[in-house]
């Protein structure tokens, strides 16, 4: 499955993330990854959480993080979710390419079972069309 925390800078979606990690170490009977780009969160989630900054595996584009989440599922199978905070900065800002990743993310996750959730820092109506088939958590 595939979440997406959507809304505009200022508005909340890295506290939410947070909220959704912390629960899901609880939760899981397996590894929790959190990606993000620099190391901000490292105070605010918990030690059992592996925190990757995007930045020192010199990741800049929607193929290189796909490559690199692959890479988490492969090499080790009891990953059961994986967050991802500024996507758009990781990425790039191109939403058409963002919607290709995301296509390619959802096919990831069913075949590997894990959980992924990312956040994107725009209004919902500057995404295209079908971003609406993927869960928005408000």
């Amino acid at each position: 499955m595939v979440s997406l925390i959507i809304g505009h800078k200022g508005s909340g979606k890295t506290k939410k993330l947070i909220d959704h990690i912390n629960a899901r170490v609880e939760e899981s009977h397996g590894n929790v990854v959190c990606i993000e780009k620099g190391q901000k969160l490292t105070y605010d989630l918990t030690y059992r959480v592996r925190l990757v900054d995007s930045d020192r595996f010199s990741i800049g584009s929607y193929d290189e993080l796909f490559g690199f989440i692959s890479g988490i599922c492969a090499g080790n199978y009891d990953v059961t979710d994986i967050f991802v905070d500024g996507t758009l900065k990781i990425g790039g800002q191109d939403k058409e390419a963002l919607m290709r990743f995301l296509e390619r993310i959802a096919q990831l996750s069913d075949l590997s079972k894990a959980h992924i959730m990312f956040t994107i820092s725009c209004d919902l109506e500057e995404l295209p069309a079908g971003i609406q088939d993927f869960e928005i958590v408000k």
